[in-house]
């Protein structure tokens, strides 16, 4: 198992640096002056000259993602004009707007994003699979037609439809909750869960069904193979065939699934974030990308690449320990 983890941490720290060069190319290499974005539109040629120089625009750009590479490991120098501000590692640049360093902007809106993950996703996994299941072992009743409806209508439903649906009807018209603004745990436990309690819900609804959908087909791959039959044939009780074997069988594209989904929340939650105001890392990307605002763009990306690399490894890592197997290969 050592071996398998060492070997799905090398491979992550390739991809990363694949993903951190593609990402820097992208965006410093594409049509445009970076000196010009960061100097702002109202800058003479001789203040743009001064903050390529003080950048270090000037060098290949080869170079320069060296020196994006180092500041990430061991900090980076950045000249004033009059003098030099240091960034401490992990530096992934300073904001163009305003000249404070990413690594910073993105700590500082890191707990409501991952408030949000991490709760929609406990949510969204006991809805979906328990969902799934249940469609499954009732497959050809009531019950699987309507789960099964429901799915399908979550599936189809954007999340802004299904978030102004709940502020409208919880909040507003039954008044059961207040609209939410977002507190942070450290600050009040109860209030933070209570606000965050409709963002879950509202993101939660729109994963819940496609876990369903993939729980309920896995199941039913499952039930349908030989050993299951063996063991039916042997006398063994249903619930111990559900819970102890199709269930595990089932999990697997489960745990899969859900560690990209999780990593790829950082990224793919700025809608959710924006409609209850949340100040999340998704909000940041979007006010970076309307502003072009390369350095943070460039980070938040990052930051958001890493956490799908870190989630695929946990769930290979994971989906080790249920099969010895995987481990060998």
């Amino acid at each position: 198992m050592t071996g398998y983890l060492l070997r799905r941490l090398l491979g992550g720290l390739v991809v990363l640096l694949v993903l951190s060069a593609v990402i820097y190319a992208t965006f410093y290499i594409a049509p445009g002056d970076p000196a010009r974005l960061a100097c702002g539109p109202r800058c003479n040629p001789e203040q743009i000259r001064q903050v390529r120089e003080q950048l270090a625009l000037d060098d290949p750009v080869y170079v320069q993602y060296w020196h994006f590479l180092q500041g990430i490991v061991t900090g980076h120098d950045y000249s004033t004009g009059t003098g030099v501000r240091h960034c401490d590692a992990p530096c992934l640049g300073l904001s163009y707007q305003n000249d404070q360093p990413v690594t910073q902007l993105i700590l500082d809106r890191l707990p409501a994003t991952a408030s949000l993950a991490v709760g929609a996703m406990a949510l969204w996994l006991l809805l979906g699979v328990g969902t799934g299941l249940l469609s499954a072992l009732r497959r050809g009743g009531t019950t699987e037609r309507v789960l099964t409806g429901l799915t399908l209508a979550g599936t189809a439903t954007p999340v802004f439809i299904t978030g102004i649906g709940l502020l409208m009807l919880f909040c507003a018209y039954l008044e059961w909750l207040p609209f939410p603004s977002y507190v942070k745990l450290t600050d009040d436990p109860e209030q933070w869960a209570w606000n965050m309690l409709l963002p879950w819900v509202a993101l939660a609804l729109l994963e819940a069904a496609k876990y369903a959908r993939l729980t309920r087909g896995s199941t039913l791959e499952t039930l349908a193979e030989d050993h299951i039959r063996t063991f039916r044939a042997y006398g063994v009780s249903e619930r111990a065939i559900v819970g102890r074997h199709a269930l595990r069988g089932a999990l697997a594209p489960v745990i899969a699934l859900s560690a990209a989904d999780f990593g790829s929340m950082f990224g793919n939650a700025a809608l959710t974030e924006v409609m209850f105001g949340l100040p999340g890392i998704g909000q940041l990307l979007v006010r970076g990308a309307q502003t072009v605002d390369l350095p943070v763009v460039v980070g938040v990306v990052l930051v958001t690449g890493t956490a799908v690399v870190l989630a695929n490894i946990v769930a290979d890592v994971l989906y080790a320990a249920a099969d010895r197997r995987v481990a060998l290969r």
